[in-house]
Parts: structure tokens; sequence; C-alpha cells
């Protein structure tokens, strides 16, 4: 049961600055950044060990931040609330951090950085070691229960670890628990529940950076090409993005199909450009020319998959020569080349999302502190916030910056 109330009783000393529930990306951050400035704080931690969606982030590399991150990569009904803690805590920040720490990024695709020669288990090394040194307590395997407001000056925490409850007090509280994607992981609706039940307002959440399913008549148009990738532009007439897409067997995957999803929404369609940077019509003339008897299959090989050039049999006359295409025959193979349309049935859901749209909304929080408006000491910090980031290691930088600036005010 999660509660907040008054207890106008205090008794006993405190048991450090601050407990932080959740030891995870934004957590560890507040931790070791509250160690540099004196302050003592407490973790808890629902599952076995820290950091676990790091470990797993990136199959176990660990993007962990992206060198083009800016405010304007992340979803959220106010859009400009983020610009605050990425001002404070930037990109060089999180580099020159790990960098510190024996850790040097090295650029992948799209400024995505990784640990050169480490993995994520480095990442979460750093944060342990440093927060040993500091004497930052992490108990993990720690159940929550109750959360008591004492005497308008500090919480009280009541949890259970190894059958026992426990009991911890602090003046300032710090929640970040994460969102609901990849619930076998330990994911969490603990900050959600404890907001609506303080009458926080919560924007809709949902799966984002996730995979979209297609059903019915083409479901097994799509199956028959799983396994196969693609560089395309996906967009749909908010934004797009030029990457690969993966056919798979119950629909779409692949960076592209994930970056579009947090875009979005059941029952519309999205526009795939299967040959970004070209014009499919220009290359069907210059095929003319070169040689006619050319089939249309042999060209669109030289770009696609031969499984993909088989399939689109479906749609276009690809066995036929170039020179004997007609007018209206082009204009079919530009339109299903360049405005290929799907509409997804759904998405993969939480087991298979990267993050979650929607969350605390950040009307109820302070965009300089992260501190909660009507409940002064509290804090919340990273994915359980309605602030999203793309894919490519954004989220991580959120969740570092929310880290920086939640241990600047405890």
């Amino acid at each position: 049961m999660l509660i907040l109330h008054k207890n106008n009783n205090i008794n006993g000393l405190m048991d450090a600055d601050a407990i932080i529930i959740g030891a995870g990306a934004c957590g560890l951050m507040c931790a070791v950044q509250a160690g540099y400035l004196g302050k003592k704080v407490i973790l808890l931690e629902k599952s076995d060990k820290p950091g676990a969606k790091i470990l797993i982030s990136g199959g176990g590399r660990c993007n962990y931040t992206n060198l083009f991150a800016t405010d304007e990569q992340f979803i959220s009904n106010n859009k400009h609330f983020s610009k605050s803690a990425f001002t404070q805590w930037t990109v060089d920040d999180t580099v020159s951090f790990f960098e510190a720490y024996g850790i040097t990024g090295k650029e992948k695709t799209l400024g995505q950085l990784f640990p050169d020669g480490k993995n994520a288990k480095d990442i979460v090394d750093v944060f342990t070691s440093v927060c040993a040194d500091f004497g930052q307590q992490i108990i993990c395997n720690a159940q929550v229960s109750e959360i008591e407001f004492v005497n308008d000056s500090s919480f009280t925490i009541k949890y259970e670890k190894g059958g026992k409850q426990r009991t911890l007090k602090a003046p300032k509280l710090v929640i970040t628990t994460g969102g609901l994607p990849i619930p076998k992981m330990g994911a969490t609706d603990f900050a959600l529940r404890f907001a609506r039940k303080h009458a926080l307002n919560i924007i809709e959440t949902a799966p984002a950076l996730v995979p979209l399913t297609i059903t019915g008549k083409d479901e097994d148009w799509y199956a028959q090409l799983s396994g196969n990738s693609v560089f395309c532009e996906v967009s749909n007439d908010r934004i797009s993005f030029e990457e690969n897409i993966l056919f798979t067997h119950w629909g779409l995957s692949g960076p592209a199909i994930l970056q579009i999803s947090s875009y979005w929404r059941r029952g519309e369609e999205i526009n795939i450009d299967l040959l970004p940077g070209k014009d499919i019509t220009s290359l069907i003339e210059e095929e003319r020319r070169v040689n006619g008897k050319s089939l249309l299959s042999t060209l669109f090989n030289r770009f696609y998959p031969k499984k993909l050039t088989d399939a689109m049999s479906k749609f276009l006359p690809i066995e036929k020569q170039v020179a004997s295409l007609t007018k209206a025959e082009l204009e079919l193979i530009h339109k299903t080349i360049h405005l290929f349309k799907v509409k997804p049935a759904g998405d993969k859901g939480y087991d298979k999302a990267e993050v979650m749209r929607g969350g605390i909304d950040t009307n109820e929080l302070s965009s300089k502190t992260l501190e909660c408006k009507n409940i002064p000491g509290l804090y919340f910090g990273g994915e359980c916030i309605d602030v999203t980031g793309w894919l490519g290691g954004y989220n991580f930088q959120w969740a570092w910056a929310n880290g920086y600036v939640i241990a600047q005010n405890l």
C-alpha cells in the first residue's frame, strides 16, 4: 500500500539527507552527485541488483548518451520542460563524468555513444563503486510499502526486506522508479500509483520505442520477409526518421520503426520511403537507356534483399522489362517505393518497449529542481515523468541530467 499522510509525532534521528526509491540510471546518478556535495543518501531498490535496465541496454553494451542530445529530441506535453535540466547537465558533462572513471565513448551511428572497450556492467560499476566511496548505501530486494510525511519536515519510508519490516527517515524523498517497460526486469508503476494516490496529474501512458504489429490480410506478406532489414525513411504528418526497418513475423521493428512508434497513435497510417534520397523513376529511365531489356527485379535487387524484391510482385510487375513499363505502371512503382503505406494494428506492448510515453505531468514539478510543487521535499526523476526521448542514448541523458539536478537541491 502506498500512502502519504501527515504525522505530527516526530521521533528519532534522520537516517540520511535523502531516501531514493529506485536505483536505476537517475537514482544512481543522484546518489553520486549528492555524495560530491557531502550529502548522505540511501537507495532502496526492489530488484536484486542496481542498474538492472542499464545492464540490458544496447544488448549489454549501453548506449549511454547521444552527442546530439538537446531538448528537441523529447516528447512531452510541455516541450520546454526539459530545457532547464539539459542546461544544468549537458552531454559534455556526461562524457567528462564517465571519462573521469575510465570510460571513454565511441560513436557508432547518429551520435550514439557507447563505452569503448567496455560495456553496461562497467557503467553500473562506476556508480556502485563511487557510492561505496561516499558511503551511500544501496539496499536491494527492498519492497517499499508505506511513505509517511512527518510533521511537514521529514519522510518515513517503511519497506520489507528478507521478510522483515524496516523503517528509514529523511527530510527529502526522491522517486526514480522508472516506467512500465520490460516488467520481467522489475519495471513497476510505483511512481504512477503514488502520484495518483496523491492527486498528481498523470499524462496518459503508452509503450514507446516499440515494434509495431501487422494483422489481417497483410500479415503473411510481412511474415515472409522476417529477418530482412532495409534502410528507409519512415514518416507521418508529424515527423520522419531515416534508419533501418526490420521485417518480423508479426510486423515491423528496427530503429526507424521504434522511433516513429513514439509518435504513432492507434488507427493511424505511417509512410515508408523504401529508397530515400533516390528517385525510382529516374533510375528506371537510366536503366532503359543502358539496357531496356533489363527486368525491374534486376534493378530492385541492387537496392533490396532478394526476398523483398520477390515479395514486391504482389504489388508491382517486377518481372517486366523496364522498356515495356507503361506510364501507369511507372506511377504505381513510384508510389509504392516512395510512399508505401502501412496501418499497424498495434504494438508489442511494454514487454518489448524500450521506454514509456507519458507519465507524471510536468506541471506538477519545478523544471529547475524537479521538486513536486504540492509536496515539498519530494522529487521525481527519469522515465516516470512525462518526458520521453528518441532511441539512441537520449533517455539516458535525461536520466543523468535529472539525477544531477535533484542532487543539487536535496
